[in-house]
C-alpha cells in the first residue's frame, strides 16, 4: 500500500463523510447525544478518531489482496461497506455500545441496517477517490 495523495484523500474524506453521517444521525436526527454522561466534545473528540481509523480499515479492506479479486471498482466498495458495516455492528452490539437504553429487534436491525449504510458510503468516498485520483510514477517523489 502506498502512502500517497490519493491514500490520504481517500482516507481523510471517508472518515469526514461517515463522521458527518454519524453526527447527523446520532446528535441532530435522533438527538443521542443528551444521554451521553461525560463532555460531549470529549464523545465527539473519540468519535472523530474512531472514524479515523474505522476509515483507515476501510481503506485496508479496500486494498487486501482478497477484494483484489473483484474487478468491478463499485461491487468492491459495496463489498467492503457491507463487511465493514455488519463486523463493527457485531462488535459494537456484543460489547454493547449504544446510546439506546432499551434495545429491541427492531433498534437492533435498525442500528445494523444504518451501520451498513455509513460504512458503505464511506467505502464509495474511497472508491471516488480511486477512480478520480490517478496514480503516478511521481506521486510519491
Amino acid at each position: 500500500m502506498n502512502f500517497n495523495l490519493r491514500f490520504f484523500t481517500s482516507w481523510i474524506s471517508c472518515a469526514l463523510v461517515m463522521f458527518s453521517l454519524f453526527y447527523v444521525w446520532h446528535g441532530i436526527f435522533l438527538n443521542d447525544f443528551k444521554r451521553i454522561q461525560f463532555p460531549v466534545g470529549l464523545f465527539v473528540s473519540f468519535a472523530a478518531i474512531t472514524y479515523l481509523i474505522l476509515s483507515f480499515g476501510i481503506y485496508l479492506i479496500f486494498e487486501s489482496s482478497l477484494m483484489k479479486r473483484f474487478r468491478k471498482i463499485f461491487l468492491k466498495g459495496l463489498l467492503v461497506g457491507i463487511i465493514s458495516g455488519f463486523t463493527i455492528f457485531i462488535i459494537a452490539t456484543i460489547i454493547h455500545i449504544s446510546l439506546a437504553k432499551n434495545l429491541n429487534s427492531q433498534h437492533l436491525l435498525m442500528n445494523c441496517s444504518w451501520q451498513i449504510a455509513e460504512q458503505t458510503i464511506g467505502a464509495f468516498v474511497i472508491v471516488m477517490f480511486k477512480v478520480l485520483i490517478r496514480d503516478n510514477k511521481f506521486q510519491d517523489a
